[in-house]
């Protein structure tokens, strides 16, 4: 699964935690504003409202280690479309196991920017195209073990180097503005966009269709929408209309 010339995918997010569908502030538990059952029935509505991909992050692997697989995998069963999928990949066997499940994208955070060859063996036994690097931005710095911990490096520091090492994209969230609904700042996005030639996925405050005609703009590839989605702050279908890129 790659990315299209022309096109700025519109990736619903689904966010799963104790078996639900939730959506965090700023991803810290105990902040739910919204908790759905049946996760892998909001993915499918996402699909049959047109999304192309769908975005699942498995928080309780991210907050707690304890991964959700049987989960993810109601959720890969439902679906037709491909899956991207982040969250508690903290070990290359498990990597393996979610790309042996056709997981079309598994999005490494913690464990590439720390070992950096478990990139490359991925890349090269699955291909890069499935390979997606996170590099998640607080304060301007790439903030890693579910955003507690800061590294002294921007992710325009790091975005190259992991091309070297055989990501194929990258999924950028800016944690100053994730999860608030107030919107997103478009120079830390131009900024990486403009620092290498991988594709860029952003996500990240999204709150409006107003939002998506900027991001439109800066040359990303994705934007992911979780809490603007589900607190009907923007409508999928509205929203795939923004995927064709203005010239």
């Amino acid at each position: 699964m790659s990315f299209e010339e022309n096109k700025m995918l519109i990736i619903p997010a689904v966010d799963i935690r104790n078996g639900k569908c939730v959506q965090l502030v700023q991803g810290k538990p105990g902040s739910e504003q919204v908790v759905i059952d049946n996760p892998e029935k909001v993915a499918l509505s996402w699909q049959e409202q047109g999304a192309k991909t769908v975005h699942i992050i498995d928080l309780d692997g991210t907050i707690d280690g304890k991964t959700s697989l049987p989960t993810i995998k109601k959720i890969v069963k439902e679906l037709s479309v491909p899956v991207q999928l982040g969250g508690g990949i903290r070990s290359l066997e498990y990597a393996k196991e979610l790309l042996d499940l056709d997981i079309d994208r598994v999005i490494i955070g913690t464990m590439g920017i720390k070992h950096p060859e478990v990139i490359q063996e991925l890349s090269e036994e699955y291909g890069s195209d499935r390979i997606m690097i996170s590099l998640d931005s607080k304060d301007s710095k790439v903030v890693i073990k579910g955003w507690q911990e800061k590294i002294d490096k921007t992710p325009e520091e790091l975005s190259n180097e992991f091309k070297e090492h055989g990501a194929g994209s990258i999924l950028f969230t800016n944690v100053d503005v994730e999860g608030l609904l107030n919107g997103f700042y478009t120079e830390p996005v131009l900024n990486l966009v403009n620092s290498t030639d991988l594709p860029v996925v952003y996500s990240g405050g999204v709150t409006s269709t107003e939002d998506l005609a900027k991001l439109n703009k800066t040359g990303v590839k994705g934007v992911v929408i979780g809490s603007a989605l589900y607190k009907n702050k923007i409508n999928l279908k509205d929203a795939l209309k923004y995927e064709e890129v203005v010239e």
